[in-house]
């Protein structure tokens, strides 16, 4: 049985009108997502183009295939309204307007959503049972620009390659990787990002095998199976077997399915940005507007973004571990911190003994640090591996709370099955009952989770500026930089730890393990701090660096991490990236970076309230191409709406502050 419903009062800008055939549709100004039954299918429109062909899904609950021979036995629809205000973003609030539409299966249920920044939909289960697969695949029209990233297939939950760039039909099945999420593309002028919002003991979804047909590349989803076995690793490869603590919690046997449904649930959502262009992916809030809320009441009103000073990158202020972590190693962080106002410092790995979080370093006073750092307004937080907090999250954060520090750097989790996903959950929610913040390294891109849990501050799952530690001369960071503000970042917060002081020419990298640096101009790495979403945002060189770049420096800490609004401003993953960002006190930062190319940039202020502004900017210098560290340092009075011509070295950038 087909249903057409109209809403008259909304129905000129969201509705569920049947269309060519559709069982149900869900339309929100140009954005339209169409679903069909036998075979159970959906087709992603905007604008009338047809950005995703129409594809199967479906789902085997208890070994029986939902999907076939489906029929819809009703539709519902309504409206969406309201907003969010995010205790830390990119935005102060987030608008959850839209229109949904439930197509009723019987046994199961598709809810379909189409929001102005995209559309969505989700399978949801009306009884318990165990998921042995889901088909939630994607169709690429053939004539599309492909932006995306893989991982190996046996590493699924490691997010940290570089991005790569094809058409979409040079599209091919590489049976030992697989893509991870955020994919982009663009084709008939249109732009969409796939990703997903609200997973819940459930595995992430990636991409493996393509089918190229005569309408598009297929690519098939690829879940990782539910664990029925695990080992505990200690060090590199080392020390398999172990009870508790080390470093790693890797699977040895798995399950013939993927998820478990102890009582009906809803399966995570299916998400597509839809822009104009590249640019307006950065303005995309689908990912966090779908995603479950936190539980009524909540109050997370203590959760402080910040700035972090780092040790592990820079080697300990370029000491090396055993000079540089110790109790006065440490001191000298939380001083250097407290003095040029930034809220927090992070100890790395080395401040524990041997991956045992109950024992602390012979070198490193723990408590001591902790209650100096607290008399200095400056808090501290410490790095583990999930391994060493895995099933034992309350006992871990109580005593931690106790302690005094702020929160953790949870890091190697390494996995994206259910049972990650899970502890993912059980960890942030025991955090927040102590009032700890979180930093996930080593995991996945986000899912949403934020939003229920606002003390979860940042994410890894990024090619960041670690890989400089052991990275080679050829290393041609730029590219990755460009194409992660179109990819990564539209997934939410990234914890790429930016603010290198050593700055190389593309091709000439010269850093190593205890003194790395970066590929590009000083100005694209001070760029990254405003451009790149980072509630908790790490400044990952030395004390003694930057106490020799004062001026940049200063600068970076003082880059706002939360934001009242944001802007894309141009670009795409194959060339540059431009953003602004409007700062809580009124400010404005707008800031660019670009890849090996050198390119002139005209940057237009209409994003400027009327008047007149006064504009900071940090630029590439005329020889920057060659000595990346030279900038230029000036000030202009600019009107709302004039236009600033900047010119980014090979690698380079700008970063510019706007102030009344």
């Amino acid at each position: 049985m087909k249903k057409t419903i109209l809403l008259a009062a909304a129905a000129a800008v969201c509705s569920s009108v049947a269309f060519a055939g559709a069982d149900a549709v869900a339309k929100c100004g140009d954005n339209e997502i169409r679903l069909y039954a036998a075979p159970l299918s959906y087709e992603v429109l905007k604008g009338g183009k047809t950005l995703v062909e129409k594809t199967q899904i479906g789902v085997c609950l208890d070994g029986k295939c939902l999907a076939k021979d489906a029929r819809v036995a009703s539709v519902a629809s309504k409206t969406l309204s309201g907003t969010v205000e995010p205790p830390c973003g990119k935005k102060a609030s987030v608008d959850l307007a839209g229109f949904e539409t439930l197509a009723d299966f019987g046994d199961f249920a598709v809810r379909l959503v189409a929001r102005n920044d995209g559309v969505a939909y989700r399978i949801e289960l009306k009884k318990a049972g165990v998921v042995k697969c889901e088909k939630a695949d994607v169709t690429i029209p053939k004539a599309a620009r492909c932006w995306f990233n893989r991982t190996p297939r046996s590493s699924l939950g490691c997010e940290e390659t570089v991005p790569e760039f094809a058409d979409a039909s040079a599209l091919r099945t590489d049976k030992g990787k697989a893509f991870y999420l955020p994919l982009a593309y663009t084709v008939e002028g249109k732009t969409v990002a796939v990703t997903e919002s609200g997973l819940n003991d459930y595995p992430a979804l990636y991409f493996g095998d393509v089918e190229q047909g005569e309408r598009g590349a297929r690519l098939s989803s690829l879940f990782a199976k539910y664990p029925k076995a695990t080992t505990r690793v200690g060090g590199w490869g080392k020390e398999k077997g172990l009870k508790t603590g080390g470093r790693w919690v890797r699977v040895t046997e798995t399950e013939d399915f993927i998820a478990k449904a102890a009582a009906p649930r809803a399966l995570p959502w299916r998400t597509f940005i839809l822009a104009d262009s590249p640019s307006k992916l950065c303005e995309a809030d689908i990912v966090y507007a779908l995603a479950e809320p936190a539980a009524p009441g909540a109050d997370f009103s203590w959760v402080r973004p910040g700035k972090v000073a780092w040790d592990w990158w820079n080697a300990f202020d370029n000491k090396g571990t055993e000079k540089g972590c110790t109790t006065e190693g440490y001191k000298r962080f939380i001083d250097f911190a407290a003095k040029s106002g930034v809220e927090y410092v992070i100890f790395d790995e080395g401040w524990s003994e041997a991956l045992n979080i109950w024992k602390y370093s012979p070198r490193v006073d723990v408590p001591y640090l902790i209650e100096y750092g607290r008399k200095k307004g400056v808090g501290i937080i410490l790095w583990m591996a999930w391994a060493q907090m895995y099933g034992e999250e309350e006992r871990v954060a109580e005593h931690f709370a106790k302690l005094g520090a702020v929160g953790f750097k949870v890091d190697f989790m390494d996995r994206a099955d259910a049972e990650v996903t899970a502890f993912l959950e059980r960890c942030a929610a025991a955090c927040a009952r102590h009032r700890l913040l979180v930093d996930y390294h080593g995991v996945y891109r986000p899912v949403g989770l934020h939003r229920k849990y606002p003390n979860i501050v940042n994410y890894e799952g990024i090619h960041g500026l670690e890989q400089m530690k052991w990275a080679p001369a050829g290393k041609d960071m730029a590219h990755n930089d460009v194409a992660a503000f179109f990819l990564r970042l539209t997934a939410g917060q990234m914890d790429y730890t930016p603010g290198a002081m050593d700055n190389y020419p593309i091709g000439a990298y010269k850093g190593t393990g205890r003194n790395p640096g970066s590929v590009g101009t000083r100005c694209h790495q001070m760029a990254l701090m405003a451009l790149y979403e980072a509630p908790l945002q790490m400044l990952s060189d030395s004390p003694t660096k930057y106490e020799k770049n004062m001026e940049c420096f200063s600068f970076m800490a003082a880059t706002p991490v939360t934001w009242d609004a944001t802007v894309g401003l141009g670009g795409c993953p194959e060339t540059f990236a431009a953003a602004a960002r409007k700062a809580k006190d009124g400010s404005w930062y707008a800031a660019a970076i670009t890849n090996r190319d050198a390119r002139d940039f005209e940057l237009k202020t209409c994003f400027l309230g009327e008047g007149e502004w006064k504009a900071e900017i940090f630029r590439d210098a005329a020889t920057a191409d060659a000595e990346p560290a030279k900038y230029v340092h000036e000030t202009k009075t600019v009107n709302a709406g004039d236009a600033l011509k900047l010119h980014m070295a090979s690698g380079g950038g700008f970063v510019v502050k706007f102030s009344k």
